[in-house]
């Protein structure tokens, strides 16, 4: 009986591997079947992933001159007695992205006093980028930046901003009054920006030696002129060009051109040999004419010879 015992512990534990066993094959069948479901729901998932979607391109490629971007008769209403009448350039690394052009003078009445003019214009230019935006974008909130700017003006008086209709795609006016070198003027500005473009136009004035301050109103009007030019010069610059275009049978212009091509060469071909044959037959006769001529020659000098000989 003492025996026996300690024999059928040994039994039971042996029969109750086989369970741990099965068990053990169970939980790594459930491991293997997550991990196959996973990596069947992998593409599935980078799948259903939308595309980043792509910024529109910039309308405008390149910026005017600006020292040719007003009339000169504009120029000359405004600033009379302009020191340049071309103006001066402003210094810019890259006159592609970033450029500006200004005109001064001092007109001289006399005892009348004289009346003192500035006239500048700047333009910038923004592109098209994937991580900062479309140029549109990014020109809008430069627009902003430039607005704040001209109120911040050091020394600016009755300051007052307001919208203006007609000039480029949004435009925005600052006028105010500053003194400086013992002379009250009166300033203009007008910020306006057509698409990815962003004019900034400054136009002030002040009298000297007791001339009168010029009227605000004519200052805000000789720059909303301005403005108006400079808007049309960077629209006369003409905007970015698609490099294909489609035709109603869908090819792009680059296969129409192609086709093109290869029907030049057939009408080429079919060309040469209709002028091989022409060539040909312009040989043939040349060759019966020299056959006949050699013919001639032979009973010419036979009859020089004959006549020689009688002679």
């Amino acid at each position: 009986m003492h025996r026996s015992a300690p024999r059928l512990s040994r039994i039971l534990a042996c029969a109750a591997v086989p369970v741990m066993l099965v068990v053990a094959g169970c939980s790594s069948d459930s491991g293997d079947t997550k991990g196959s479901d996973s990596s069947e729901s992998s593409p599935s998932s980078s799948a259903s992933k939308k595309a980043e979607p792509t910024v529109e391109p910039a309308k405008f490629a390149a910026l005017p001159d600006p020292c040719k971007s007003l009339a000169k008769k504009t120029v000359a209403s405004l600033v009379p007695s302009a020191k340049s009448k071309n103006g001066t350039a402003a210094g810019s690394s890259d006159t592609a992205y970033r450029a500006g052009c200004s005109w001064n003078g001092l007109d001289d009445n006399g005892v009348k006093g004289s009346q003192y003019r500035w006239l500048d214009v700047g333009f910038t230019r923004f592109d098209s980028d994937q991580a900062l935006g479309s140029g549109a974008k990014r020109a809008q909130q430069d627009f902003d930046k430039q607005v704040a700017k001209a109120k911040a003006s050091e020394g600016a008086k009755k300051v007052a901003e307001a919208p203006v209709a007609g000039i480029g795609e949004q435009a925005t006016k600052v006028t105010y009054d500053l003194s400086k070198t013992g002379e009250d003027f009166k300033y203009a500005t007008v910020v306006t920006r057509t698409e990815n473009v962003v004019i900034t136009l400054t136009y002030n004035g002040a009298g000297y030696a007791g001339a009168k301050t010029p009227s605000a109103d004519d200052i805000l009007k000789g720059a909303e002129k301005a403005a108006k030019e400079a808007v049309a010069s960077v629209v006369g610059t003409g905007s970015t060009k698609p490099s294909d275009t489609t035709s109603p049978s869908g090819k792009t212009s680059d296969d129409k051109s192609s086709d093109d091509k290869s029907t030049d060469k057939t009408d080429k071909k079919t060309n040469d040999k209709s002028d091989d044959k022409a060539d040909n037959k312009k040989d043939d006769k040349a060759d019966d004419k020299k056959d006949d001529g050699k013919s001639t020659d032979k009973k010419t000098s036979a009859h020089t010879s004959s006549v020689k000989k009688t002679s």
